[in-house]
């Protein structure tokens, strides 16, 4: 078994380690009861091998026997096997596993043949999976925490579609609450001030400068047309005009960070096409509205909430949570999405159980909904704490992020941190041209791989006709081991819904090439550079410089980064 194919080395330990059991079992070597599943692991130290297993230390009790006596037992069971030479037995009771050496030189063929997708899965096999993030309400610019949400959400798309889901990447446009009331009579409001009126801003309005580019488009668009006489509301097609520039700049500034979505859905349409009706009357054919203090309550507290909510407030105006049932509704009713995942704010971890209590409730069944919350973003600038823009004294947008540091800079910092811990940007390090910061050091890896790649072409070498059997050196056997664990990442990410990992893994990778790359200065030998005077280890390292780089370009793509070829 030489290629991958959604073939797991650890499934195939697994396997191994399952049919020793069993064969102990049979010789009556171990007693004949259920044992736990092999919980097949990569050891944090490498000197205990590529893979181990802690099955002696979970059976020992059961199977009567003490953990190094099994660990023994299963070792004198196990198959030989092309890919891992026989487990090695360490105390208390660990079987660990190493990968043959001829079998890691044969994937390096493997993964130049199969191309930059080589490591992707059938895990999803074709499911609907729906990805909902950022959908930050139209009235402003998007925040630095809206991008943590929209870097999370995207390579979380990316990773998903790459395990072998059918992935859409969805906004919300928030465009029938009072909050986008409040942003179209603020907008009306510097409209008239533009165009002479002595107006003031509502109190509940949003006085950024914002406003005024947008009022002025306005203006510069559709002139004095939809100014109505003085103290009378505009045409609601301005406030549609105006949502739609406003979503036009939210728009543009995801795209600036990478983000292209699938769909852009409006609130509004929940109450224009009738799906908020059709939710309400599911609830109400199933007694679970009632009618209190002249509002309309959904009776979550029967189905487990530690409270009854309100859908319609007593002015008759439907609330935010009726909102979000309708639309998950939608999501699984009307689009038949086998899974939903909402990339939120750990603000409203409060909303979280009453949404998929209501979404079961409508749907008429256990819907598969994740909601991913995301911890704050604190800026640093070296020791600094930064809480305003320099440009506006407002709140820092994610455009002035991407400006200061760039776009792959941003993405990465967000990443590396699991989501529900709180992150400290720090956009000194974020900028620095040195191996300190992450973003440069990996980067840099994938530029030294094509620099290299192309002195060779220019030297006339062939990149890929080399014999891997000449690749024996721990530097280029540990660069061919982190190849292989991106197929176990990709599963990782998709199965935990956390992309970090795939972050702390393009390090993992950037370190083991620089390592490589730089065996020749730490132990002063020329035949351990790449290019050498033998043309025929030449070739192999070349093939083997050729296959990392189509890897990590293939991370830094999952992560929405760019791999360039020079630094």
């Amino acid at each position: 078994m030489s290629e991958f194919d959604d073939f797991m080395i650890r499934d195939h330990i697994a396997d191994l380690v399952t049919s020793a059991v069993d064969l102990a079992i049979a010789d009556g070597l171990l007693p004949d009861i259920p044992f736990p599943e092999p919980d097949i692991e990569r050891p944090k130290e490498t000197e205990h091998g590529d893979y181990a297993t802690s099955l002696p230390l979970r059976f020992a009790r059961s199977a009567g026997k003490k953990p190094m006596e099994i660990a023994e037992i299963i070792v004198n069971t196990f198959a030989e096997d092309p890919i891992i030479f026989a487990p090695e037995v360490s105390n208390p009771g660990f079987l660990n596993f190493r990968l043959t050496t001829t079998w890691l030189q044969e994937q390096v063929e493997v993964i130049s043949e199969k191309g930059e997708n080589w490591a992707d899965l059938n895990l999803g096999q074709g499911s609907k999976i729906q990805i909902e993030f950022v959908s930050a309400n139209p009235t402003g610019p998007l925040h630095v925490g809206n991008g943590r949400g929209a870097a999370i959400g995207d390579t979380l798309a990316a990773v998903l579609t790459a395990a072998g889901y059918d992935v859409s990447r969805e906004y919300y446009i928030n465009d029938a609450g009072s909050q986008s009331a409040a942003f179209v009579e603020t907008l009306y409001a510097r409209y008239q001030q533009i165009l002479g009126r002595d107006v003031a801003l509502p109190e509940n309005g949003y006085p950024g400068e914002y406003m005024i580019e947008i009022a002025q488009k306005m203006v510069e668009n559709h002139g004095e047309g939809y100014l109505a006489e003085l103290g009378m509301p505009p045409d609601v097609q301005f406030g549609e005009h105006g949502t739609s520039l406003m979503v036009e700049y939210i728009r543009n500034t995801l795209s600036a960070f990478g983000v292209q979505y699938d769909t852009w859905f409006s609130e509004s349409t929940l109450y224009e096409e009738g799906v908020w009706d059709e939710v309400k009357g599911i609830l109400g054919g199933s007694n679970q509205l009632i009618e209190r203090e002249n509002a309309l309550w959904f009776t979550s507290s029967e189905l487990g909430e530690d409270k009854d909510n309100v859908v319609i407030r007593s002015d008759g105006r439907p609330t935010y949570y009726a909102s979000d049932i309708a639309y998950h509704f939608e999501k699984f009713a009307k689009r038949n999405f086998s899974r939903v995942i909402d990339v939120w704010g750990a603000d409203h971890h409060g909303h979280v159980e009453r949404l998929k209590i209501a979404t079961n409730a409508v749907v008429g069944h256990e819907c598969d909904l994740q909601v991913l919350l995301y911890q704050l973003v604190t800026l640093k600038r070296g020791d600094e704490i930064v809480r305003l823009s320099k440009r506006s004294g407002e709140i820092i947008t994610l455009d002035e992020l991407i400006e200061e540091v760039g776009s792959d800079a941003a993405r990465f910092f967000f990443l590396l941190r699991s989501p529900n811990a709180q992150m400290e940007f720090d956009l000194e390090l974020a900028v620095k041209k040195s191996n300190e910061n992450p973003v440069y050091y990996i980067q840099y890896a994938h530029a030294r791989m094509a620099s290299i790649l192309e002195r060779a072409r220019e030297d006339g070498r062939e990149l890929l006709k080399g014999d891997v059997n000449l690749l024996q050196q721990a530097h280029e056997l540990a660069l061919i081991r982190q190849m292989l664990r991106l197929p176990e990442v990709i599963e990782q990410v998709a199965k935990t819904s956390e992309p970090h990992h795939l972050a702390r893994y393009a390090i993992d990778f950037a370190t083991a090439f620089h390592i490589f790359n730089d065996a020749f200065k730490q132990l002063g030998d020329p035949s351990m550079k790449v290019l050498t005077d033998d043309p025929e280890l030449t070739a192999a390292r070349l093939k083997l410089v050729s296959t990392a780089r189509s890897v990590l370009a293939r991370c830094l793509q999952l992560l929405g980064m760019s791999a360039p070829e020079r630094m």
